[in-house]
């Protein structure tokens, strides 16, 4: 029996969840905590008007600052070249950035990232890197990857509630004239083209690192509007259309299609073009944690290298070493560290301060505008009937402020317990990111709580009688939204330009886009500048 009809079967006979079946139990109030980017300790180097010297330094051949993606990547490529001499700071008591996870007794579940597609098959260090982690189980005698069926989400993948009930599959169906039809099979035959296009060099229009991508004007003058705007020139004009396209722009980049760059929001749709022996470009690889297997797995081998708990507080040079000043957040001492040289896997709002603003963080502020985002798990008790209510592993509410929810217990066919984690995303985009992130902020547990029952509500009317628990995530500074010109007016070009060949920069906000492929070559890209230099 194939193991994703196995796995049909035992859900079918598990309990169903969220169905109007079931022993009815309101409650007025649920446990859980608000968490997230220390907000408070990161505000100190904000705030900080004199900043304490160490009373000594260590030495160090490498100082890297921040364990998000980019950071564990670089560590890991030092690492895997024989550079032991290193040391990974960082500000939370936990690394992995935006693929930071939680657990409770159920399952493991995602804080941030909870997937990544099916990769190109020319991104050779990263299907390396998906062998070593055990993504990948071989590769056959074409080279094409055989990808760990534990591991790629299994049937069904994705619902829609739309007009008052569920669909397969994301884009609209039910209730939808047959123009809007027309104009979706308009607009998806545009993407397929788009993925397969190549400039007159041979090289890929959109691709993946985004610098890998074809730099003819006939292509990146796509980076000088809006979506809509691209939209609206090919005479896409259905209402459910837009909302399909909104919601994807806002999943990968917490901005919308009337502020996203066209560009950009092609690139998610046509940079996808991985072939592999049991998937295809469009499949997803998930965990219960999310990404922060991926992360785990970058770090498994140096985490003697990682000092948490480290709030670095400014990054200069120093009788021609770096030097690197930390507050050691549990002691509340000042350290220093005298290094060969630094690489800052930091936001560039963050990289600018450690800086102290220098002439091209001055020019970048304006740049980088940071969309705040809200993820909500909760845990809920499974009514105990026999029926399956069909719940997917990404479940998606039609016009709603969200993204759905995702079912982090969705991959465990081991596991047939009477509860399930889900997982709920919010950008928070219908403010301007300041206003939106200072409300974030002054939000309570049972505020976000209110926020997060009131959407789901609209599918699932009696979900309050099966929610234990709710534990909130607040990312106040979760991806740059990447506007045009932002891919190819020069900014982030700029300030990816090492100092003095001793401080080198390495985070997605250079990449243009937050996703894993581009956190981890820009970990790779300034480990390998290191390991040149001598």
């Amino acid at each position: 029996m194939k193991r994703r009809n196995f796995i049909e079967l035992c859900m079918a006979g598990s309990a169903a969840l969220l169905t109007e079946t079931g022993c009815k139990r309101p409650r007025a109030s649920f446990k859980g905590t608000i968490t997230g980017a220390s907000a408070q300790i990161g505000h100190i180097l904000r705030d900080m008007k004199n900043i304490p010297s160490p009373k000594h330094y260590t030495v160090a051949g490498t100082v890297i600052a921040g364990a998000g993606i980019s950071g564990l990547s670089a560590g890991r490529w030092l690492h895997e070249h024989g550079r032991e001499d290193f040391i990974v700071l960082e500000l939370e008591s936990y690394t992995g950035g935006n693929a930071a996870y939680g657990k409770n007794e159920v399952s493991a579940y995602p804080m941030g990232a909870h997937y990544i597609p099916v990769p190109n098959n020319h991104l050779t260090e990263y299907l390396d890197f998906l062998e070593d982690a055990r993504v990948i189980l071989y590769r056959d005698e074409s080279g094409l990857p055989f990808y760990n069926e534990e591991f790629l989400c299994y049937d069904p993948q994705e619902r829609l509630y739309i007009n008052g009930s569920w669909q397969d599959g994301l884009i609209p169906q039910r209730g939808i004239t047959a123009d809007e039809k027309q104009q979706f099979e308009k607009f998806l035959a545009l993407m397929d083209h788009y993925r397969h296009l190549k400039d007159d060099e041979g090289q890929y229009v959109f691709d993946i690192p985004v610098d890998r991508s074809s730099r003819q004007p006939v292509y990146t003058q796509l980076d000088t509007i809006t979506m809509s705007e691209w939209l609206q020139q090919e005479q896409l004009t259905a209402p459910a259309l837009h909302w399909y396209v909104n919601y994807c722009t806002r999943d990968d980049f917490g901005c919308d299609a009337v502020s996203v760059s066209a560009w950009v929001g092609i690139h998610y749709f046509a940079s996808r073009k991985g072939e592999a022996v049991n998937a295809a470009h469009g499949d997803v690889i998930t965990w219960p944690q999310g990404n922060g297997y991926l992360a785990d797995q970058l770090k498994k081998d140096f985490k003697d290298h990682i000092i948490t708990d480290s709030l670095v507080l400014a990054v200069f040079q120093k009788d021609k070493k770096v030097a690197v000043h930390y507050l050691d957040v549990k002691s509340k001492q000042v350290r220093g560290i005298l290094a060969d040289n630094c690489i800052l896997a930091t936001p560039v709002f963050v990289t600018g301060r450690l800086m102290k603003d220098q002439e091209p963080f001055k020019k970048a502020k304006d740049s980088f505008t940071y969309t705040p985002w809200m993820v909500a798990n909760l845990k809920l008790r499974q009514p105990a009937v026999s029926t399956w209510a069909g719940i997917c592993w990404d479940n998606v509410i039609y016009n709603s402020a969200s993204l759905g929810y995702v079912d982090a217990t969705h991959q465990l066919i081991d596991q047939l317990t009477s509860y399930k984690n889900i997982t709920y995303y919010l950008p928070l985009t219908d403010k301007d990111a300041t206003t939106a992130r200072i409300a974030a902020y002054g939000n309570n547990h049972t505020d976000w709580c209110q926020k997060v029952l009131s959407d789901l509500k609209t599918a699932h009317p009696r979900i309050e009688e099966y929610l234990e628990e709710i534990n909130i995530t607040v990312w106040g500074h979760a991806m740059p939204k990447p506007v045009p010109g932002h891919i190819f007016g020069g900014v982030r070009q700029t300030l990816q330009q090492p100092v003095n060949n001793q401080i080198f920069f390495a985070h997605t906000d250079y990449a243009g886009i937050s996703i894993f492929e581009e956190g981890f070559y820009q970990g790779i890209n300034a480990a390998q500048k290191i390991i040149n230099a001598g």
